[in-house]
């Protein structure tokens, strides 16, 4: 819009941007919250239908405190006091929730493990369905370049800089936005990758990482587990992306005109 304004000025077709990219992108993190709500709620309900059940692990072994005394003599006393049997959880890194029952003569934790994986190789493929045609669009008008080409370019750069960079993003989607258990993470990862396959299929270019964030956050309302400040920060970022990039687009061109 911003290197498209400063080109044409007026002939810049605002009435389809806000048609096709504009409310999309609003949209879509708003209905993934709120299927990922409704999602985790069935799924919740249909554990407890067939009476799955949760298990947590517990570490038992010697722990020592401090026993304070007054006199020498009770230093005996202290040594045997210090010496005593605890139970605690572990950090959670060592120490997880686990499902335990079997559905289909297969232990459920194992397939939800399974389950677990295989959604976010949906989630991995619908993003590279949707992002990728969005960046090959700006290489089209390079002339002689095909849009084949172009795919492998940008899927290559897409991979390359997920590599370099992408665990602080991890670290913030999978830890920060709400904690999650084994079947929350699955029920999220559904969610995004549907939407994204979906508007793929409509030509609706839609952000995965905005479906991924409202998928988190549906189901940390349920669970009141959601971090808000982490929510709106990332909103805020949403915000100022787009003014920002128009400005620096238009500059940009501005500047190479001359």
């Amino acid at each position: 819009m911003g290197a498209g304004t400063m080109a044409v000025g007026s002939q810049v077709n605002f009435s389809f941007l806000g048609k096709t990219f504009f409310i999309p992108l609003l949209v879509s993190p708003l209905l993934s919250v709120c299927l990922a709500a409704l999602l985790y709620l069935a799924f919740r309900l249909l554990r407890n239908y067939f009476g799955i059940t949760k298990e947590w692990c517990a570490c038992i072994g010697e722990s020592r405190k401090f026993v304070p005394v007054n006199t020498v003599d009770n230093a005996a006393q202290l040594s045997q006091r210090l010496q005593n049997l605890d139970v605690h959880i572990d950090h959670e890194t060592n120490c997880q929730q686990h499902y335990t029952g079997h559905f289909l003569g297969v232990n459920l934790q194992t397939l939800l493990d399974f389950g677990h994986y295989v959604s976010a190789g949906m989630v991995s493929f619908a993003r590279g369905l949707n992002d990728t045609p969005k960046i090959v669009a700006l290489l089209i008008a390079i002339e002689g370049l095909s849009i084949k080409y172009g795919m492998i370019a940008v899927a290559l750069g897409m991979a390359i800089g997920g590599l370099l960079n992408a665990r602080r993003i991890a670290e913030t989607m999978g830890k920060k936005i709400t904690p999650m258990s084994h079947g929350q993470g699955f029920a999220a990862n559904l969610v995004t990758g549907f939407m994204v396959i979906v508007a793929s299929r409509l030509g609706v270019p839609v952000s995965t990482t905005h479906c991924s964030v409202g998928s988190l956050f549906g189901i940390g309302l349920i669970t009141r587990k959601a971090d808000k400040k982490v929510i709106s920060k990332i909103l805020l970022s949403w915000i100022l992306t787009l003014p920002v990039a128009a400005l620096l687009s238009a500059a940009a061109y501005w500047l190479l005109s001359y």
